[in-house]
């Protein structure tokens, strides 16, 4: 994905910050952001938010975005998360040239730092349980109390440490705290655990340490050693910007790092209706099977996305389109879909799919015959030129294409009606035969040999309805799949508590359908409008050569206006 012809930037308050900090000159006009997953799960939507910001600012001030794995909870990390998370962000459009960094590279720096804190007096080893800790520190409207720990040497406290880290203490017999006040209205401050023991094996570090950072710890020291200068996060950091901005300074005057120091930012994470974005419950959707995997096209996921047929291109055009803001509010899902369908409406082929077929006959067309008939790969863009879709005596219609007793304005197939097939000739219903159990087995019609389109005196029957067709004899039998939204309620659990209460039971339909034959060579993830159905994408995993599976991406419409509504 090119980024060099994106339109300009919106301006937003982050960009507002950083024109005035270049005009006062305090980076020397430098901006390098990062963007800091922590390897434990997939990428969704609300993180493709932060890597286009992150990115996109590093891009547009001719600065550097780092791409760092926060990996210092080796108990849920996994190098497969890794390997997700690098691909999700080169799919959007993103490199980070040498710019690869791990938090666990530093676990040496962190560890220095730790000490200094504890020589500082800024940091003791407590010994209270998790239990204690709790009580002890208050409420938001109760201060806290000191542990009976908090007074403990600095001798004492650097002795415990190197023993924790030399593994002479269970997990959780220990923990180093900061010691900032206890009785600070923001719990945040109140000695927050910076390091704890957890014996775990780490997937980069292996088994050198038996003691990690917390994350609020680690994060500032990364942002200080990379010389971040704009550290961006969501509004649910901004409680701990203090502690940040404490811990920095405490490690500057310590000759650690020099200023200026790298600045928090906090913005407002993506709130979608009809999506789940916590990472805990989209877990809870894998392992309890509600969907097929990671990256099933039901999920918020990126590879979700990626294997769905949504287009980085749709992505960058939503977060464009919503902007950066410093308040929360709810997005409706609409918006996104709308912003992918004006990227497919560009850039995908038209093509056509009978997804409910029954069988046309056309009694007075010569048996074995068949010819071409001739469609434009793009409406919009005749310079793609037109295709061939043969044309024979039996076809395939939709079964919504044709009505026994039709209802009042109703133009398609009818006994005695007669409607364009798209792209090739007109043709009279004259009757229809009926299957055993009374269902509609095919439709009986005559065409008129005058009116193939394109040809001179087409045009000379005037008929209200145009219905599309494949071949029988030609058609590509697939496998479709009918994907809609995971969730039929626009905020899932908001009623009963249980966000699985509202899972759309209709959420994927699967069918075989006939495609006209130039699908069967769809290569994985080429996007195509089926005309009439919407926008599909052949399945990245399922699709094999000359067997193509595919995804509905989306509808043509929204067809959730009235069920919304």
């Amino acid at each position: 994905m090119s980024h060099d012809n994106a339109p300009a930037p919106a301006a937003n308050f982050i960009r507002n910050i950083i024109d005035e900090q270049n005009a006062e000159g305090k980076w020397g006009g430098r901006v390098e952001t990062r963007f800091p997953p922590e390897p434990n799960g997939y990428l969704h939507l609300g993180h493709a938010k932060s890597i286009f910001l992150n990115f996109g600012l590093a891009r547009d001030y001719g600065g550097v975005c780092h791409l760092r794995f926060d990996d210092t909870n080796p108990e849920k990390e996994e190098q497969e998360y890794v390997d997700a998370i690098t691909e999700s962000v080169k799919w959007l459009g993103f490199d980070w040239g040498e710019h690869l960094y791990y938090a666990s590279n530093y676990f040496d720096t962190m560890y220095a730092c730790a000490e200094h804190l504890i020589t500082a007096g800024h940091a003791y080893v407590d010994s209270l349980t998790a239990e204690e800790m709790r009580e002890y520190r208050g409420t938001l409207t109760e201060k806290g109390k000191d542990s009976p720990y908090r007074s403990r040497s600095i001798e004492e406290n650097l002795d415990l440490f190197r023993k924790m880290r030399a593994g002479e203490f269970p997990d959780g017999a220990h923990v180093l705290r900061a010691k900032i006040d206890m009785a600070s209205p923001n719990i945040n401050l109140r000695d927050p655990a910076i390091y704890r023991i957890k014996r775990a094996h780490h997937h980069n570090t292996g088994d050198k340490w038996c003691i990690y950072p917390m994350y609020t710890y680690a994060h500032p020291i990364e942002d200080a050693i990379e010389h971040i200068t704009h550290s961006i996060c969501t509004l649910e950091f901004e409680d701990q910007r203090p502690f940040y901005d404490w811990l920095l300074d405490k490690l500057a005057i310590g000759g650690f790092f020099s200023r200026p120091l790298p600045q928090q930012i906090e913005f407002a994470r993506l709130n979608l209706t009809y999506v789940m974005l916590s990472k805990r419950k989209l877990i809870q959707l894998v392992e309890e099977k509600h969907v097929s995997g990671w990256d099933d096209p039901r999920m918020p996921t990126l590879v979700g996305a990626r294997r769905r047929g949504y287009t980085p291109e749709g992505l960058r055009r939503f977060t464009d389109q919503i902007g950066v803001s410093k308040s929360d509010g709810w997005i409706d899902y609409s918006v996104f879909e709308a912003c992918q369908r004006d990227v497919l409406n560009d850039s995908a082929p038209r093509r056509v799919a009978v997804l409910d077929p029954v069988k046309l006959v056309i009694d007075n067309y010569p048996e074995g015959q068949s010819e071409d008939c001739f469609a434009p790969n793009h409406p919009q863009q005749p310079e793609l030129g037109k295709r061939a879709i043969p044309f024979s005596k039996e076809l395939w219609i939709e079964r919504e294409d044709f009505e026994e007793t039709p209802p009042k304005g109703y133009f398609r197939l009818f006994p005695g009606n007669s409607v364009r097939l798209r792209y090739g000739y007109v043709v009279k219903c004259t009757g229809f035969d009926r299957d055993a159990d009374g269902n509609i087995a095919a439709v009986h019609c005559e065409y008129l040999p005058d009116t193939k389109s394109g040809t001179p005196g087409a045009d000379s029957v005037k008929v209200k309805g145009n219905i599309h067709w494949v071949s029988a004899a030609h058609a590509h039998d697939a496998e479709v799949r009918l994907y809609d939204r995971l969730f039929k309620t626009a905020q899932p659990g908001a009623e009963t508590g249980n966000f699985l209460d509202d899972l759309n039971a209709d959420s994927v339909k699967v069918i075989r359908a006939q495609l006209e034959p130039a699908l069967k060579d769809a290569a994985p993830e080429a996007s195509f409008q089926f005309e009439r159905h919407g926008y599909f994408v052949a399945d990245r995993v399922d699709t094999q050569p000359g067997a193509p599976v595919f995804n509905r991406t989306v509808t043509l419409k929204d067809s959730w206006v009235k069920v919304g509504s």
